[in-house]
């Protein structure tokens, strides 16, 4: 596949586009709540994809993804990588339709995830983190079955899409988005639904400070390489943009914000406090981006991506005792 083809495609995409999608996976998904989120100088709602049945957006796009997919393609099952909550979209959709699914996960997925996808029936196989990002720039599992790529896929875009779709309906004045940033797939499908529907939202991908590929690649003007940090964070945070996803997100994506881990962990807390909703690192980041300074003034909707959160993790955070 040439590095161009995805982003030329799909910028393509139309309004119908989003819509059909949204219509082929409406037996896999929630129109999910915009909640409001009390902040005195801004207008602030969560996107909570984290009401999903599995607990993140992603189901969205592995359903497309094997919607879309020919009887041929899928003869021998599906096969991904994820750091678990792609991979447990893929599962949950080939599970409803009698696929068998293997993923290829990261050392450092959440073990509460890795667990979700066993339980799901899926073929689990663990990987060095430095070995699973190599399958996602190869694409190459070294297993049978069709490849569904978590990021770089038009399909897995598409499906992404229709979380835009829903923004628009429920608050057609938005002016932000926030979006947390792992690989591009999230914000480029809501970026690319707003723009078929005709808005000039601004989109904002927001990012840990343990890891920061798109500040990066958006100051040097192309993708580069960072130090990936530990971090509690395990849904957002790699080494580099991917390559064929750069022109996308170079386009479409006006501003980067970096989160500390200190603001993450007390949005994490404050989801569960003032929203009664369980979130996993990356929606505690976008709500923290949401929360900046600059953002003052504005309508704003920051996407709650998921709540799928180590316990123990999720704990510790919660009675503020992780080191």
């Amino acid at each position: 596949m040439q590095k161009n083809s995805i982003a030329e495609a799909a910028f393509k995409l139309t309004l119908r586009d989003f819509e059909q999608a949204a219509e082929r996976i409406s037996k896999d998904v929630i129109v999910t709540p915009l909640l409001p989120y009390s902040l005195p100088d801004r207008q602030l709602a969560l996107k909570a994809e984290c009401l999903q049945e599995l607990g993140s957006f992603k189901i969205r796009a592995g359903a497309n993804a094997i919607e879309t997919a020919s009887d041929e393609d899928l003869l021998k099952g599906v096969v991904t990588a994820s750091a678990g909550n792609f991979g447990q979209g893929v599962a949950k959709a080939a599970q409803n339709r009698g696929l068998p699914v293997h993923v290829i996960v990261p050392d450092t997925a959440a073990k509460v995830k890795v667990e979700a996808l066993i339980d799901l029936g899926a073929t689990v196989t663990t990987v060095p983190f430095s070995d699973w990002w190599n399958v996602m720039i190869t694409r190459s599992a070294g297993v049978d079955g069709f490849f569904i790529h978590p990021v770089a896929e038009l399909e897995v875009i598409i499906g992404n899409g229709g979380i835009g779709l829903e923004i628009f309906t429920q608050c057609p004045e938005v002016e932000v988005i926030i979006v947390p940033f792992g690989g591009g797939g999230m914000i480029s499908g809501i970026a690319l639904a707003m723009k078929a529907l005709g808005k000039t939202s601004k989109i904002i991908a927001c990012e840990i400070e343990s890891s920061t590929p798109l500040k990066a690649a958006k100051k040097q003007g192309k993708p580069v390489k960072v130090e990936r940090g530990k971090s509690w964070v395990d849904g957002i945070g790699s080494t580099t943009v991917l390559p064929e996803m750069w022109p996308l997100l170079d386009e479409l994506v006006d501003d980067v914000i970096v989160v500390s881990h200190r603001e993450a962990e007390n949005a994490l807390r404050s989801l569960s406090s003032k929203s009664h909703l369980i979130s996993e690192g990356a929606g505690a980041v976008a709500l923290a981006a949401a929360s900046k300074p600059e953002f003052s003034g504005k309508n704003i909707v920051a996407v709650i991506s998921g709540s799928n959160i180590d316990q123990d993790t999720y704990i510790k955070i919660l009675n503020k005792s992780l080191i």
